[in-house]
């Protein structure tokens, strides 16, 4: 019988240390664990904190700015000046055929919605604006939803129960637990609102690349999924529908990338890189 091919390998001529340990016992315990490569130095941490300070003044400039009758091109525009201005790229940008700057998700558009001239805010409407920034080859990805004007009590408590969401999914990642625990705690805070969480979609690995291991899905049970260990980073980004989990990709979509709930209702969406420590994780995006 062929033995399986570890993921974990300690660094040859050096001491095991307690992560090695750890990994191992994991590992041996039949676990997933991450590679070693996807545990970031020290060095790389702070090159991806840097982008996640640009990142964060592009949504900052956004909440400035974001008013009725806006337009989402406008948007796109705003956002892709504010970071080119400081010296980063915008991931978003012909990425796959992505043909804008920034993902602007209206309403019923659960996430990568298209910035058009066409699409106007409205009073009333709830928008996630989610952008993702490339600083001297570092990545730092975040989103933020934002109320336009005043809107009904029913969108109100879907973007506050989606940030809860996010949230109570950063407190119950620790280290040495598992993906599936930040799922489990998103998708039992969303269930008190029978509100459905997005199975198609997830958060992922982040830094080094734009899309990295591990799949951070939203949903799911304590103790599955990856290890998380000090030193990965990632996103969560729990997007959650005020009606059916369900998704589908608009067909009227000459792109192939904006997600529409299954029943049309609104959807929420927050979003953070995060980087495991010894204690926790620590926001990246602030």
């Amino acid at each position: 019988m062929l033995k399986k091919k570890r993921r974990w390998h300690c660094l040859p001529g050096q001491p095991i240390t307690d992560l090695d340990r750890q990994v191992m016992y994991w590992e041996n315990k039949g676990k997933e664990v991450p590679t070693r490569e996807l545990i970031k130095t020290p060095e790389q941490i702070e090159g991806i904190r840097k982008s996640g300070v640009v990142n964060t003044g592009v949504l900052d400039e956004v909440a400035k700015n974001i008013h009725v009758g806006m337009n989402t091109l406008e948007i796109d525009q705003l956002c892709y000046d504010y970071c080119t201005a400081h010296g980063a790229v915008p991931a978003c940008l012909n990425y796959e055929g992505f043909p804008k700057s920034v993902c602007t998700s209206i309403n019923e558009v659960v996430c990568h919605g298209i910035p058009k001239e066409e699409d106007v805010l409205q009073e009333g409407d709830i928008i996630n604006v989610d952008f993702t920034t490339i600083l001297d080859g570092y990545y730092a990805d975040a989103s933020r939803m934002f109320i336009i004007g005043k809107t009904s009590p029913e969108k109100e408590q879907l973007v506050r129960v989606a940030k809860e969401c996010l949230e109570v999914g950063a407190e119950a990642a620790k280290p040495y637990g598992f993906v599936g625990d930040i799922g489990h705690a998103i998708e039992k805070h969303a269930n008190k609102y029978h509100y459905g969480v997005v199975r198609d979609l997830c958060g992922h690995g982040v830094g080094l690349d734009f899309h990295e291991e591990p799949d951070v899905v939203h949903f799911g049970h304590r103790g599955t999924g990856m290890l998380l260990v000090p030193g990965m980073v990632f996103t969560i980004e729990p997007m959650i529908n005020m009606g059916t989990w369900k998704v589908f990709i608009d067909a009227d979509d000459p792109y192939g990338w904006e997600v529409i709930t299954g029943d049309d209702k609104p959807s929420a969406q927050w979003e953070h890189t995060f980087v495991m420590t010894e204690h926790g994780v620590e926001i990246l995006t602030h």
